[in-house]
């Protein structure tokens, strides 16, 4: 029997990122359904779901694989629009009466954002830079507002673009406010699924005078591949009152401000 080729540590990664995703999609799966559903010996799947479990992005459990039921690992768009819908409604209007007509505002391609869109479009003489495509479509419409699209790689999954002409580009900006979520926040520092997403959020922090992170109470406990920094990078944290207090405790011991926003109704 021929031996198979050693993958590359980013084609293994790859590979983990897609069984983690078809464990969202199925809620759980047995390890040996996996196993055939990806073509790797059984030893290769415990392989992948330890590091996924470890990561905490799912349960490994006897025999299956079990996905958290807020999923940090956002791969899809369909999914992150439909989960904690509660509690970003209350994170965007926490925000929205920061935002004055005739600024500038970076937002990334996070759709903790998405709530705040019928409220920019009442405002006058906005312009909105972001890489979400998403975002750029649904706020176009909006007469008193400009909307500049960062492009570059285009990622279905994301809905966005990224790349080296997004981070280019945001050097050339300077904006007022910055907007923007992540993927996972463990003890007060950040992580991605993906290093090119981590470049484009470091770049918008660069470009702007004050920085705001909208976060959830899902996003905090978990982590992702890439550390890109802490909290501290920003002016203040928006969070809703499920955020687990070890998780606030850490971003206080940062000296970070905290501010608590109580969603109407339970988030999903």
């Amino acid at each position: 029997m021929t031996a198979r080729t050693r993958l590359s540590q980013a084609a293994v990664e790859e590979r983990r990122q897609a069984v983690l995703q078809y464990v969202a999609e199925h809620g759980e799966t047995r390890i040996d359904d996996l196993a055939r559903q990806f073509d790797v010996s059984l030893m290769t799947m415990h392989r992948d779901l330890d590091d996924l479990a470890g990561r905490h992005l799912l349960r490994k459990e006897r025999g299956r694989a079990v996905a958290f039921p807020a999923l940090t690992m956002e791969t899809a768009t369909r999914f992150r629009e439909n989960s904690a819908l509660a509690a970003k409604n209350a994170l965007c209007a926490a925000v929205a009466g920061r935002i004055r007509p005739g600024s500038t505002v970076l937002m990334d391609d996070s759709t903790t954002l998405f709530p705040l869109i019928p409220r920019l479009a009442g405002l006058d003489q906005l312009h909105v830079v972001t890489n979400s495509v998403g975002l750029a479509q649904r706020l176009g419409s909006a007469p008193g507002v400009s909307v500049t699209l960062l492009g570059g790689t285009y990622r279905g999954d994301f809905n966005s673009c990224t790349g080296p002409s997004v981070t280019r580009a945001l050097a050339q900006i300077r904006a007022d406010l910055a907007l923007m979520s992540a993927t996972a926040i463990m003890e007060g520092r950040l992580f991605h699924p993906l290093n090119d997403y981590v470049e484009v959020k470091r770049a918008m922090i660069a470009s702007a005078e004050q920085t705001l992170l909208l976060a959830d109470h899902s996003k905090f406990g978990k982590a992702a591949t890439y550390a890109y920094g802490t909290v501290a990078d920003y002016g203040a944290v928006i969070t809703d009152t499920a955020t687990p207090d070890a998780e606030l405790a850490a971003i206080h011991g940062l000296g970070v401000r905290v501010e608590m926003v109580e969603p109407e109704e339970p988030s999903p």
